[in-house]
């Protein structure tokens, strides 16, 4: 009896020694910085893709394209995301290589806070792009009134609210408004930062959600934020007339219409600084992650790439609802292959 339990204890020892427990899976967490103006979708797909996947954890700070490129080169976040993507210059010094890829797109507005807030503001080409340029400087000046007909608009100065910081919300923008008023690309130009016109009715605030508030607390202002911003915070923002003359307001079918207009390239950096279409919404954009191709830790570049095809996926579902522009299904097939470049 005695030696036939020594040799179940041996064969037992064996069994486990060619079927070894199977240790827990070591918990990976990724962190990203960058963009504020997609930062309300992607904090919402981030939390969802973490309580679906039980070994990784996301962790973002929406804090500026600008300072999420610069964390991105610094070494400090595995990935960043920037609404200006990132210049060839900054891709030349990153030796692991850099995929690009635009995971969604927004529309940007211009939130305003009038007496009485009227509803259906019309502003036209060249009024809203000389109001940020300080050249229309109150709200019942001649041309807003020109296209606003029996509204009652208010002899009250317009205060212009600007970006404090790095921004690819403001790249974006001012790329639009160059492209649309010649003297508005030669005195500030384009770029994540510009030099505004030195005024006391241009105030600076950091980020989408800083503009948001500093308009909603400032009677007579005006600001440029993302449409999920303002969606999410019920501030007032104004129709914009487009290329074709329309006045649009911003919509999934508006920035629809916008991105058909342009072919998204190889590089996967598309932009529509003045899109065309009858229906197309004039401020519309592409915002990006940005990865390295050569990642030290297998298990993040698989957890990495498990994160954007959640976004290409359930992610999109949400877009239209959070106030951003489904990816069209030719740019999902695209950026889905270009993915596979992150190992």
């Amino acid at each position: 009896m005695r030696r036939l339990m020594i040799l179940a204890a041996f064969a037992a020892g064996v069994s486990l020694c060619a079927n070894p427990p199977v240790l827990a899976q070591e918990k990976v967490r990724l962190t990203g910085s960058g963009a504020s103006f997609p930062a309300p979708i992607y904090l919402a797909w981030f939390k969802d893709f973490s309580k679906k996947n039980a070994i990784v954890t996301v962790d973002y700070q929406s804090k500026g394209s600008g300072a999420g490129v610069q964390d991105f080169l610094n070494k400090t976040v595995d990935f960043a995301a920037s609404d200006s993507a990132m210049n060839k210059e900054d891709i030349a010094k990153v030796a692991e290589g850099v995929q690009l890829l635009p995971m969604t797109a927004g529309e940007i507005v211009l939130a305003f806070n009038l007496p009485g807030n009227p509803k259906g503001l019309k502003l036209p080409r060249d009024v809203y792009s000389n109001i940020f340029l300080g050249k229309i400087t109150r709200w019942n000046d001649p041309k807003i009134a020109a296209a606003n007909p029996g509204m009652t608009l208010p002899d009250l100065p317009i205060t212009v609210v600007v970006r404090a910081d790095s921004s690819g919300t403001t790249a974006v923008f001012t790329k639009h408004l160059s492209a649309i008023n010649e003297d508005f690309k030669k005195t500030l130009g384009e770029g994540n930062t510009v030099n505004w016109p030195a005024s006391d009715k241009f105030i600076k605030s950091p980020k989408n959600d800083g503009v948001t508030a500093t308009v909603r607390q400032t009677p007579g202002a005006i600001g440029y934020i993302e449409y999920g911003f303002a969606k999410l915070a019920k501030v007032d923002f104004a129709l914009l007339q487009n290329k074709a003359g329309q006045y649009v307001v911003p919509s999934a079918e508006s920035g629809a219409e916008a991105l058909a207009a342009v072919k998204m390239p190889e590089d996967l950096v598309a932009w529509l600084p003045d899109p065309d279409g009858a229906k197309s919404y004039p401020i519309t954009s592409y915002t990006w992650m940005i990865f390295r191709k050569k990642n030290a830790d297998p298990a993040k570049a698989k957890a990495m790439r498990e994160m954007i095809e959640y976004g290409l996926t359930d992610g999109q579902k949400i877009a239209d609802s959070m106030g951003y522009i489904p990816l069209p299904a030719v740019v999902v097939e695209q950026v889905r292959k270009a993915a596979a470049n992150i190992k």
